[in-house]
């Protein structure tokens, strides 16, 4: 869940119209022929994007949702690459991108520290919070911090410099404050958010949060909106095509896209940057997909594609 939210989720909504405005995103944004910060228990209703992504295939849901899956190994270049001098290059070559796995697993240990109040811009927010996990009790970090680790390797593969805010390597946090941070003292070219929703079981599938446009205090979102867009829009087209999941039913309108000003990681980020919530965890069928190793590394995939897609052009 983002790290600045918890509270109810809007009733359930039907997707009348996905196929259609899935189809006119990836059209537009992929060219692929059909393209907050808080994390409490459940999400609230949020004013959602006119944009649109790609038409996603059925999804075949699953029964109950399997143990949760030790990572793969790195995955293959999606496109040709070639190691020069220790390094490889490749179609991402001298490109930056930060990836901030949503939350920490050991958070829960450190309350009184994860509970201090960090400036974000336009007021002040909790350092971070513990995040959702599903009723089986697979956590939220340990799926975002996994489906990093593989959207990551198949980055690297094809050439780009990859920086994690964290990689297990701290007690807790960081902050949302310090999350923004990162991305823009490594002058990043893309900075994505990974995290996974909590709401009421009916409510299904993902979402991208965009940066609304901010100016307050140490925030200004000025320069990054338009990019930024650009970038969720790719992105949301793409998962769909490789999960075959569709845009969340309960946020968004159907787009798969959500609009928000109360993220500290959005309104404090200089460089283009998206969250994305790849499912609720608190939904059989979608905990079913999120605790699947084989479906993280689609999701790793979708995500991937909608980068790549961003840099291209």
């Amino acid at each position: 869940m983002p790290y600045d939210d918890s509270v109810s989720p809007t009733p359930h909504r039907r997707l009348l119209f996905v196929a259609v405005a899935l189809a006119a995103v990836c059209l537009s944004a992929a060219g692929c022929g059909a393209g907050g910060d808080s994390g409490g228990a459940q999400a609230r209703p949020r004013q959602g994007s006119s944009a649109t992504s790609a038409a996603p295939p059925s999804v075949s849901p699953s029964k109950s949702a399997p143990a949760p899956e030790k990572p793969s190994a790195s995955p293959p270049s999606a496109s040709p690459s070639k190691t020069t001098g220790g390094r490889v290059s490749g179609p991402l070559s001298g490109k930056t991108v930060v990836i901030d796995p949503g939350h920490n697993p050991d958070n829960h240990l450190h309350t009184r520290e994860i509970s201090r109040q960090v400036d974000i811009g336009t007021t002040h927010k909790e350092c971070d919070t513990t995040g959702t996990s599903t009723d089986s009790g697979y956590p939220e970090a340990r799926f975002t911090l996994d489906v990093s680790h593989r959207l990551r390797a198949l980055l690297q593969a094809q050439g780009a410099k990859v920086i994690l805010t964290y990689d297990g390597d701290r007690p807790y946090g960081p902050c949302v404050d310090e999350r923004a941070r990162i991305g823009n003292d490594a002058e990043a070219d893309a900075v994505v958010s990974v995290h996974a929703d909590g709401s009421a079981v009916g409510n299904r599938g993902f979402h991208v949060i965009l940066p609304a446009l901010v100016h307050g205090g140490a925030a200004d979102t000025s320069k990054i909106v338009d990019s930024s867009r650009d970038l969720g829009t790719r992105i949301a087209g793409l998962f769909v095509r490789a999960t075959g999941s569709a845009p969340s039913n309960y946020i968004g309108g159907n787009t798969g896209l959500d609009t928000r000003s109360d993220l500290g990681g959005l309104n404090l980020s200089t460089v283009p940057k998206v969250f994305i919530e790849c499912g609720n965890m608190r939904d059989p069928k979608d905990a079913a997909l999120l605790t699947s190793g084989s479906w993280r590394q689609k999701a790793a995939q979708g995500i991937a594609d909608g980068i790549t897609s961003y840099f291209n052009g």
